[in-house]
C-alpha cells in the first residue's frame, strides 16, 4: 500500500527537521556499539563485583564472554495496581534466560508513582518531573555497563515514557519493554462517570462515592480507561517495542506469563551475540516517531503523549512539534471509542480486536511505515496477529478480519469520525492542544466570557459558592512545567461537566494538564508559553472575550494587540508550590525544564529551535518536505 501522502508530507520533513540531531545521535551510539560484550571490557575487579552474589551456574556464564546479559530494570512496587504484578517477573525473566542460554540481572528499579492517587493533592506536582527521574535511574541501572539487552518493566503515566527515554541513552543495547495488562472489568465507565457527577452535585455522600471507586479500580493491573497508563501500551506495540499482541492481556495469567517469557527469550536472540542484533536506536527512528503519533490520533489517545512523545523523539536525535500531530491528524481517521472517548474499556477494546485489528486497518489505508525494524522483526505487519496459547504452547495468529465489537473498534471505512481526536489551537494566547475526540461537536466552540484563576482550588471553591452558574471560560494559570511541575487538573472535569449539562457553555484553558482522562468539556491544555515564561494567558483578565474553536483551531482572546501587549501580567505568589510533600528536591526541575512543546525537559535541551512561533491560524503556513531519508 502507498503511503498516504500527508504521512510521507510529514515524516519528511521531521527527518529533514532532525537531520543533524540524528546524526549526532548515531554517531554517538555507534561508538559504543563497537564495543561487545560489554562486560568483556570492564577490569577483573569490576567484573568480579558484577557477578559476586550470582549463583554459582550464572556466576560461570558470566565469567564467559559468550552468554548473554539480559539486564531487568522494573518499576515494581505493591502499591500500585499496574506495577504490583512485576513482583513475579524476575523469577519468571530469571528462569527463561536460563533455558535460553543466557543470564539475567535484576538491574534496578525505578520510582513509580500514581497519578490517580495524587490528583488534586500536592504530589501531583512531581508528577511530571518524575519521568525525568525514572530516565535517569534507568540510566545509573545500566551505567555498569555489563548488559547485552534490557528488559523495560513498566506501565503507567510518566514510567513508560522514563523508562524509555532512559534506554535510548543506551540505544546500542536492544529493549524490549514488558508489560503487566488491564486489570479486569469492574464498574462500568459510564456508570463511575455518573456517580462523580452526582457526587460533584452533592446528591451522594462521600462513603457511596468511594464504594464507586473501589468497584472501579479493584484488582492488579492498569486502570481500564483509556488514559495515559493504556495510550502507553499501545504506544510500545506500534512503535515496536512490545511483543505482538502483548498490551492488554490482563495479569497473572497463563498468556501473560506465557509472553514474559517468550519476550526474554526474544531479548537473548536480538543481542549483538546472535544474528538478529537489532538494538533500540534501530527501532526509534523517525518512522516509529510518526508511527506512535499515529496511533496515539486513531485510538483518541492521552493529550499527555503531546508532551512525552516530543521527549521520547528528542532522546533519540528526532525533533518533533505540535504541527505535527496536528497535520497528521487532519487524516487519521478516529477508529477507537473507549472511556473518555466513549463508553467502553480496555478489554472491550481489546477483546473487540485490539492494537492488531488497528495496525492492520491503518496499514491498509498507508496510515502507517511498515518497513520499520521491530523488536519482532522488520516490519510492523508481524503486529497485525495475536497471541494465543494452546497446550502450553505459545504461538500468534492473525487477528480477525472484522471487528468484533463496531461499537468500540471500527474499520477505517466506516470511522468514529474522519480525523483524529486531537488538534492544535493557536492564537494570541499562544499554543495549546485539545482533545476533540470527546467532546461532543456543539460543545466544540465555546465564546465567552473568561473568568481568571489561579488553582483549581479556586475554580472549586466558585463553584461550591454557586459562582459558576452562567457561560464562562475557566482561564486556570500558573499552572505549567516552571510554575508548579504542571499537575493535572482532572478534579475539575466532574463540576465544568456539571454546569455543561445544565445548558451553560464552558470551557477549560490552561498552561497546565488534564491527562488522559481529558473528557466532555473542552479544555485548551499545555498553552505555551506557559504564563511563567511571559506567556500571554497571564494577561487575560476577568471579563476578557475568549474563543476556543477546535473545529477552526483557534485560540484568541478577543482584547487589541496594543492593549494586550500594554498590560502586565499578574505576579501570582507560587511559594507555596515549593515546598511540602518533598517538592523542595525538585527546584532545579522547574528552573531549568523546557516548554510543553518542547517536551517539558529537565535535561539536554538548549534553544528551544523545533517550536514554531505563536501565530495566528490564518498566518499558518505549511512546510514543504524533501524526500524521506530511507
Amino acid at each position: 500500500m502507498e503511503l498516504d501522502k500527508t504521512l510521507s508530507e510529514v515524516t519528511d520533513r521531521i527527518c529533514n527537521r532532525s537531520r543533524a540531531s540524528r546524526a549526532s545521535y548515531l554517531k554517538r551510539i555507534e561508538v559504543v556499539a563497537t564495543q561487545h560484550p560489554r562486560r568483556s571490557k570492564l577490569g577483573c575487579t569490576n567484573l568480579a563485583h558484577a557477578f559476586a552474589a550470582s549463583a554459582p551456574d550464572d556466576k560461570k556464564a558470566l565469567r564467559a564472554f559468550n552468554f548473554a546479559n539480559i539486564a531487568i530494570v522494573s518499576a515494581y512496587n505493591d502499591m500500585l495496581s499496574a506495577h504490583q504484578p512485576f513482583a513475579r517477573y524476575p523469577d519468571l525473566i530469571k528462569t527463561a534466560a536460563r533455558k535460553a542460554g543466557a543470564v539475567a540481572q535484576f538491574a534496578g528499579g525505578v520510582p513509580a508513582m500514581c497519578d490517580g492517587i495524587t490528583q488534586g493533592e500536592p504530589g501531583m506536582e512531581l508528577s511530571l518531573f518524575s519521568r525525568d527521574v525514572i530516565a535517569m535511574s534507568t540510566a545509573v541501572a545500566l551505567s555498569h555497563n555489563t548488559f547485552d539487552a534490557a528488559l523495560y518493566l513498566g506501565v503507567c503515566d510518566k514510567i513508560v515514557p522514563g523508562l524509555l527515554i532512559g534506554a535510548l541513552q543506551f540505544g546500542h543495547l536492544p529493549a524490549i519493554f514488558v508489560p503487566a495488562g488491564p486489570m479486569t472489568t469492574g464498574m462500568s465507565n459510564a456508570e463511575k462517570s455518573r456517580v462523580r457527577q452526582l457526587f460533584a452535585r452533592g446528591e451522594l455522600s462521600r462513603e457511596e462515592l468511594l464504594e464507586a471507586e473501589s468497584k472501579s479500580y479493584h484488582g492488579p493491573g492498569t486502570c481500564t480507561f483509556y488514559g495515559t497508563a493504556n495510550s502507553n501500551q499501545m504506544l510500545m506495540e506500534v512503535m515496536g517495542l512490545h511483543l505482538p499482541g502483548a498490551a492488554f492481556i490482563n495479569p497473572n495469567t497463563p498468556l501473560r506469563d506465557a509472553l514474559t517469557v517468550a519476550a526474554t527469550e526474544r531479548a537473548v536472540r536480538i543481542t549483538a551475540l546472535h544474528e538478529e542484533y537489532t538494538p533500540i536506536a534501530q527501532v526509534i527512528d523517525e518512522r516509529a516517531i510518526v508511527n506512535g503519533i499515529v496511533g496515539l490520533l486513531a485510538t483518541g489517545g492521552s493529550t499527555n503523549h503531546t508532551i512525552h512523545l516530543v521527549a521520547i523523539a528528542r532522546a533519540a536525535g528526532i525533533l518533533i512539534n505540535w504541527d505535527d500531530f496536528n497535520d497528521l491528524s487532519a487524516v487519521i481517521p478516529l477508529l477507537a471509542k473507549v472511556y473518555p472517548n466513549g463508553s467502553a474499556d480496555v478489554n472491550q477494546f481489546h477483546a473487540a480486536g485490539g492494537v492488531g485489528f488497528l495496525i492492520r486497518e491503518l496499514l491498509s489505508r498507508g496510515l502507517l511505515h511498515e518497513n520499520v525494524m521491530t523488536v519482532a522483526g522488520r516490519g510492523l505487519s508481524r503486529y497485525t496477529e495475536a497471541p494465543q496459547l494452546d497446550n502450553e504452547k505459545l504461538s500468534w495468529q492473525p487477528t480477525p478480519i472484522n471487528s468484533l465489537d463496531e461499537s468500540v473498534l471500527a474499520p477505517a471505512s466506516k470511522p468514529f469520525q474522519a480525523d483524529g481526536g486531537l488538534r492544535l489551537l493557536r492564537g494570541n494566547l499562544g499554543r495549546a492542544v485539545i482533545k476533540s475526540s470527546a467532546v461532543a461537536a456543539k460543545h466544540r466552540r465555546v465564546h465567552a466570557p473568561a473568568l481568571v484563576f489561579n488553582s483549581q482550588e479556586e475554580v472549586i471553591a466558585a463553584y461550591e459558592a454557586r459562582q459558576l452558574q452562567r457561560d464562562f471560560i475557566a482561564v486556570v494559570r500558573f499552572q505549567g512545567p516552571r510554575a508548579n511541575g504542571m499537575p493535572e487538573l482532572h478534579k475539575l472535569t466532574p463540576l465544568l461537566g456539571v454546569l455543561q449539562d445544565d445548558g451553560f457553555h464552558v470551557a477549560l484553558v490552561t498552561d497546565g494538564r488534564m491527562s488522559g482522562a481529558s473528557g466532555k468539556v473542552p479544555a485548551a491544555i499545555h498553552v505555551s508559553p506557559e504564563c511563567l515564561a511571559g506567556g500571554p494567558l497571564g494577561k487575560v483578565q476577568n471579563g476578557d472575550m475568549v474563543l476556543l474553536d477546535a473545529e477552526h483551531g483557534i485560540l484568541e482572546v478577543e482584547v487589541a494587540g496594543d492593549v494586550l501587549a500594554s498590560r502586565s501580567a499578574d505576579v501570582v505568589d507560587l511559594s507555596a508550590n515549593e515546598f511540602g510533600m518533598g517538592r523542595e528536591l525538585f527546584s532545579m526541575f522547574r528552573s531549568q525544564v523546557s516548554s510543553a512543546e518542547q517536551g517539558a525537559i529537565t535535561f539536554g535541551h538548549t534553544a528551544e529551535t523545533n517550536t514554531p512561533a505563536p501565530q495566528r491560524p490564518s498566518e499558518h503556513f505549511t512546510v514543504l518536505s524533501a524526500e524521506a531519508e530511507a
